[in-house]
Order: C-alpha cells, then sequence, then structure tokens
C-alpha cells in the first residue's frame, strides 16, 4: 500500500468531484463505504491501481494498491480539481448563485486517462443510462481485471486498448451493445496511444471528433472528465437543453436556446451545467420515462 495526505487550498466536496466517474448503481470501478470513503479502479500509464479517497479535518488521505499505485497518488489532488480555477466564473442567474453558496467545495476534477472516459461515453450513446450501464458492468466483469489491494468485493479495473480491440462481436452482443458502438470503441482504442498523449482539451476535441462514431457529445463528456475541461458543455445531450432552460428560465429549450443560455459563462459552460444539476430542479414529466431496450433479445 501506498499513502498521501494532502489539504486542499479551500473547501472540497469529494463526493461531488468524484460523482461524474461513477457508471450507474454497481459500477465495478467505483464504491462508496459506510463511512464515506470513496474506492476507485484505474489504468494508470504504469498498469492498475486501486484508490482509496477519505477526508478527516479537511485534510485528504489517500491510499493506493497496484503497479499504478505511485501515479495515482501523484495525481490525486488534480483528480480532486486543485487545479480547478473558477476564479472567472460569476453566477448570473440567482438559481445558481444559490447552488454555489450551498456547495462551496465543488470543483472539477481530471483523471487524465482518456479511453476510462471514452469507452462508457460510447456506450452511453443514444441509449438509456440503464442499458449502457448494464453493459459496461457486463464488459468489466468478462473482460476487466480484479482491482488489486483489499478493494470492495466485485471492484474490476479497465482492460487495456488491445483487450478492447479483441473483444469479439458475440460478447458486445451479450453484453447489449450493438455493432456500431463496438465498432466506434474498437476502432478508437487502435488510436488510444495519441488520445492519451493529447496535450490540450482542443487538441483532444480534434483527435475525437475524426474518429467514426465520435460527435460533440462523445467528446465533451470525455474532455470533461479526462482533462477537467470546465467548458465541455454536451450539446445533444437527451435532457441537459430541458434541465438548462427550465432551471433559468422556467421553460425547457433546445440545444440552440441552451447555447443562448450559457452565453454569459464562456470558460465555464460545463460547470454551469453541473450547478443547474444541482439545482434539482426539472421540468414535469408529460409521459413515461423511456425504457431500457435488451439488445441481447434482438
Amino acid at each position: 500500500m501506498r499513502e498521501r495526505r494532502w489539504v486542499p487550498d479551500g473547501p472540497l466536496d469529494v463526493g461531488l468531484a468524484l460523482q461524474p466517474h461513477k457508471r450507474g448503481g454497481g459500477d465495478p470501478t467505483w464504491r462508496q463505504s459506510a463511512d464515506g470513503s470513496v474506492w476507485r479502479t484505474s489504468r494508470t500509464p504504469d498498469g492498475p491501481c486501486t484508490l482509496r479517497v477519505s477526508v478527516t479535518a479537511g485534510c485528504v488521505h489517500g491510499q493506493a494498491w497496484g503497479p499504478g499505485a505511485d501515479w495515482a497518488l501523484e495525481a490525486l489532488p488534480a483528480l480532486l480539481g486543485a487545479f480547478d480555477d473558477a476564479s472567472s466564473f460569476v453566477a448570473k442567474h440567482e438559481v445558481l448563485a444559490e447552488v454555489v453558496r450551498k456547495n462551496p467545495g465543488l470543483r472539477i476534477g481530471r483523471t487524465g486517462r482518456v479511453m476510462e472516459a471514452l469507452v462508457p461515453a460510447v456506450l452511453e450513446q443514444k441509449v438509456v443510462g440503464q442499458e449502457a450501464w448494464r453493459a459496461w458492468r457486463w464488459l468489466l466483469g468478462r473482460y476487466g481485471e480484479p482491482a488489486p489491494g483489499p478493494a470492495p468485493e466485485g471492484m474490476r479495473v479497465v482492460p487495456e486498448p488491445v483487450v478492447w480491440r479483441q473483444i469479439p462481436s458475440w460478447h458486445w452482443h451479450r453484453a447489449g451493445a450493438e455493432a456500431v458502438r463496438a465498432r466506434t470503441i474498437a476502432n478508437a482504442a487502435w488510436h488510444a496511444d495519441k488520445l492519451e498523449a493529447a496535450a490540450s482539451t482542443e487538441e483532444l476535441d480534434r483527435l475525437l471528433r475524426a474518429l467514426p462514431g465520435i460527435g460533440v457529445w462523445t467528446s465533451a463528456e470525455v474532455r470533461q472528465r479526462a482533462l477537467g475541461d470546465p467548458d465541455a458543455v454536451s450539446v445533444g445531450d437527451f435532457h441537459l437543453a430541458k434541465l438548462v432552460g427550465y432551471a433559468l428560465t422556467g421553460e425547457k429549450t433546445d440545444d440552440p436556446g441552451m447555447l443562448r443560455l450559457l452565453e454569459p459563462y464562456e470558460g465555464h459552460r460545463h460547470r454551469a451545467a453541473v450547478l443547474v444539476w444541482l439545482t434539482g430542479l426539472r421540468p414535469p414529466a408529460r409521459g413515461p420515462r423511456m425504457a431500457a431496450r435488451d439488445y441481447r433479445s434482438f
């Protein structure tokens, strides 16, 4: 086991910082213990690792196991948002200002790991969350490695890119992912080294969107998590535009309308969207929720 203690330079909500990396209930890469500590697995440049993060009296305590333990602890402050600069953000809507007051510890962190964010983002394309998360659990259960150290039971580490390239079509089918998403992930895995080496969010956006099957939404979802981009707004999301419109104007809107509403937050549009989500304001439901398909039966 390796350990590190780190004192943030201001308020920090570890749960909010790590929540974006959780992919639904039962995510094999993410657990939260009864004591509030968060367990997370990752495939670092040095190999797999398990990271446990807890907070005591304002001090962050990180414990890590596996070949990638030292790398993970070195990257711990970045993961928790140490380099997130919100000094130029001004909440111009009272509803967002109230959320900022209630959540002073909100920070946007970065994992530095592109494929870990890319695979689940592709699985979530054009399907409901339950369907995508079911596929994520199945694939990691079949192809992921057991988490190093004393991790909670069932935790797994995401496979290496070469493994994603070699998954046969019938296992994608059993996971519930159709051929289009499977091809997108496998093709991206061929370019994993170049994607992981991207020096900026602009470069990563260009590289991602040059790949078949990856558009604006997927690129934004990846850059938010891998590089902590506070401006990477998820245009094309099924819910986001409606939520932003309802929270800021009381009426649902579409993507162009959302972008107009977020214009005052240029440079922090993703941060503003996160704050909208934290308001808890949701437009009234007008019909039944979309059900998860079971592609395995097709």
